[in-house]
């Protein structure tokens, strides 16, 4: 969760006031410090490969300046310039202010009176940025990771997983992020963009702590609940190959061993297998670990879901643990997996996976 004051906590379980304030900028020059929004809010979905997306609505004229995105170099262009946002809570007679997140511009387009503008996270840079030759890397994760996505994402890896050396016979193409995917799911790691723009590398793992408690009824900041299942995405085990250094094939297999996709279970007689190769996998150990790694992966993909649709909350971010008491749990533990967040009144909803 955003660090927030224990004053500010303390005015979002009470009636508080929403302000937001969306700065432009483009390569480091402040363009607009306080763009008019009327409508909009932010996307999060772990699953993608790039997790955020931010939707506004801007009046076409406001303060006798146009919004109108006609030139390059227009606040709300979409040549680099970025947006940082904050969500502001009234904390007597001022504003503690949330840092959201910094979005790059992808579309911008007069509609009307009104502009609206798309934006993704930063790793959209990554994304767009494909290998116009054969990357053949020759170092650790680390040199590898920063030489892949900076200077687009600083890297930071203060508490990620020990770091090793690369395979020389590793090689990727054409698809950058795809070869950081691969690279942070062989370590194991995850890697997230935080508010300010730095690409933080921790261990696979989510938190266990939870940062806020959601319930229904008289007083409670839920006011809906659903629910979610599919089979789609359900293995029973799950088998990872690498290459050992002699050229040799290594294979190692998890087996899913808990409800409702055990293999010894009712959901499928028979194994339902998910295949995983990499070169960057070159000794047995590798390849159990990255198998038993996709695998929680996958259980946290087809976990048991619901979604809450309840008040915002200016401080969430998906990974964050929360405690669920309502649709028959009981402080059940729960982890956001995708969020949208108004940025002006409304509410917020959240699909959770139950631990």
């Amino acid at each position: 969760m955003l660090t927030l004051t224990e004053t500010a906590l303390g005015a979002l379980t009470r009636s508080w006031r929403y302000r937001i304030n969306v700065q432009s900028w483009l390569g480091g020059e402040l363009l607009a410090a306080d763009i008019p929004v009327v409508d909009g809010g932010e996307e999060i979905d772990r699953s993608l490969r790039v997790p955020e997306r931010v939707s506004l609505t801007v009046p076409r004229v406001d303060r006798g300046f146009s919004w109108d995105p006609v030139e390059s170099d227009h606040p709300l262009a979409a040549y680099g310039q970025r947006l940082w946002v904050r969500v502001g809570i009234d904390v007597g007679s001022t504003t503690e202010w949330a840092m959201r997140g910094e979005y790059l511009i992808t579309d911008s387009a007069t509609d009307g009176d009104t502009v609206q503008i798309e934006a993704a996270g930063l790793l959209q840079l990554v994304d767009e940025a494909r290998l116009s030759s054969p990357f053949q890397p020759s170092g650790t994760f680390v040199s590898t990771l920063r030489a892949l996505v900076e200077p687009a994402l600083t890297v930071l890896v203060e508490d990620a997983p020990s770091d090793r050396s690369v395979p020389a016979a590793m090689n990727w193409d054409e698809d950058r992020l795809g070869a950081v995917l691969e690279l942070l799911d062989t370590w194991p790691a995850r890697a997230d963009v935080t508010g300010d723009g730095y690409l933080v590398v921790t261990e696979a793992e989510d938190s266990t702590d939870p940062v806020l408690a959601l319930t229904d009824g008289s007083g409670g900041n839920v006011t809906r609940w659903g629910g979610q299942s599919s089979r789609d995405g359900c293995y029973s085990i799950v088998v990872a190959r690498g290459t050992a250094s002699d050229g040799g094939q290594l294979q190692a297999v998890a087996y899913e061993r808990n409800e409702p996709v055990d293999i010894n279970g009712p959901f499928n007689p028979l194994p339902v297998p998910y295949f995983y190769f990499s070169p960057l996998l070159t000794t047995y150990a590798e390849c159990q670990t990255a198998a038993n790694t996709r695998l929680a992966n996958l259980r946290r993909d087809r976990a048991t879901r619901i979604t809450a649709t309840c008040v915002p909350h200016p401080g969430l971010q998906t990974g964050d643990a929360v405690t669920v008491t309502g649709r028959g749990y009981d402080g059940a533990l729960a982890i956001v997996e995708r969020m949208s967040l108004p940025y002006l009144p409304g509410e917020m909803s959240l699909t959770l996976r139950i631990v």
